[in-house]
């Protein structure tokens, strides 16, 4: 077998990966966006407390995620240091006059397994990519330009390749060491984890 048949071999295992990591999500990641305070923010009649409750509610996720999910991915993902958000989210709602809420943890499974908590890390990197459409609606809708809108700028003109580099990191992982049912099993939870926390305190507005 030549280089190229193995770099092939590869390429096709990558993506049946990545086909079913999102096939078998597709149900709770439709759901997570279909409630009311995720379609909050793609709304043109988006209100400042709206925005500004949807990233008190983000912010919770994301600092679970860069507290209990990063230090477990260290090995896995890089470029994990460069991924923090928790900073952004701070900015915008100072801007806007707001601080961060306190949330029960969105994340109650105890989780001890580094392609589980890949999983969770798909999730949260995919909302980054997914948040440069709400940045246009944002934008257009509150008349904020960099200031407010830090967190859905995500890593600006590297948005999509940090992205690209996140994915490669994932499929290298799984092509390595396998586990793909974990890290399935990782995002769907993430998923309905988010869903939860979101649904539970949609109604809780300041």
């Amino acid at each position: 077998m030549t280089q190229n048949d193995l770099n092939v071999q590869e390429h096709t295992h990558a993506d049946h990966f990545l086909h079913q990591l999102r096939s078998r999500t597709a149900d709770s990641h439709k759901r997570l966006e279909e409630l009311p305070v995720s379609t909050s923010i793609t709304s043109p009649n988006i209100t400042k407390a709206s925005y500004a409750h949807y990233l008190q509610l983000m912010g919770a996720v994301i600092h679970q995620t860069e507290s209990a999910i990063f230090p477990k991915l260290a090995h896995a993902v890089p470029d994990i240091d460069n991924r923090h958000k928790s900073k952004s989210i701070i900015a915008d709602l100072k801007f806007m006059g707001y601080d961060l809420k306190s949330f029960p943890p969105p994340f109650t499974k105890n989780i001890d397994s580094e392609a589980f908590a890949l999983g969770i890390m798909y999730v949260v990197e995919g909302s980054t990519l997914g948040g440069r459409f709400i940045l246009k609606n944002i934008q257009q809708a509150l008349g904020f330009e960099q200031e407010g809108t830090q967190y859905f700028s995500g890593y600006g003109n590297k948005t999509g390749s940090s992205w690209k580099h996140f994915l490669d990191a994932l499929t290298s992982y799984e092509a390595k060491n396998g586990h793909m049912e974990e890290i399935i099993k990782g995002a769907d939870y993430a998923f309905t984890a988010i869903y939860d926390h979101l649904k539970s305190h949609s109604g809780h507005e300041d």
